[in-house]
């Protein structure tokens, strides 16, 4: 099989999914993420921007949703953008735009913006190390938060900065191997 036809034929929201509920919340990697999950308070969107232009028109457009919408009905907000921004390189120096949108919003301190990525490496990291997989999502993806929701998630923590350590020794002892495995593939998807 070629790779247009495996691409063509993967739901990236659907991945996206089965990583938040594999990874993030099936190894406690956020601590945070499964009550907003279970109440359906989570958006996913799959972008089809394939310029860096595009994606900060969709997300302006996401985080305008997200300001006007009640936590109640959307917490936060995944987009995902397989077709654009695959190189992690790229991706890394969008996310001055990203914070620039908000800023031009007038949403500091209101809405953040996390990055996930499947190459997603820490700076001072070798790029094999299991650390960045604490980052690394199935696609490249935006994570839209709300300030006050995760102040209030931190809050409610008893040692929140025990979580970036506890997830590490977790994925050492899963390993990377054991990390793809739970996400039912041999490796992550291709970037184009």
């Amino acid at each position: 099989m070629n790779d247009a036809f495996l691409t063509a034929n993967r739901d990236p929201i659907a991945e996206t999914r089965k990583w938040l509920e594999q990874i993030v919340i099936g190894l406690n990697l956020c601590p945070f993420a499964k009550a907003v999950y279970v109440k359906d308070q989570v958006r996913f969107v799959l972008s089809d921007a394939t310029t860096p232009e595009a994606l900060v028109e969709e997300l302006a457009e996401e985080l305008i949703l997200l300001r006007d919408t009640p936590a109640e009905q959307i917490d936060t907000t995944l987009i995902v953008h397989p077709d654009v921004l695959t190189d992690f390189l790229e991706y890394n120096d969008f996310l001055d735009n990203a914070d620039a949108a908000i800023e031009a919003l007038d949403l500091q301190g209101i809405l953040q913006v996390a990055s996930f990525h499947p190459q997603y490496q820490f700076a001072g990291v070798a790029p094999d190390d299991v650390s960045n997989y604490t980052n690394r999502a199935p696609y490249p993806t935006l994570h839209l938060l709300r300030e006050d929701s995760v102040e209030r998630a931190v809050a409610a923590f008893p040692d929140p900065d025990v979580i970036v350590e506890r997830n590490i020794e977790t994925l050492d002892k899963l390993g990377i191997e054991g990390w793809t495995r739970l996400l039912g593939r041999n490796e992550m998807p291709p970037c184009h």
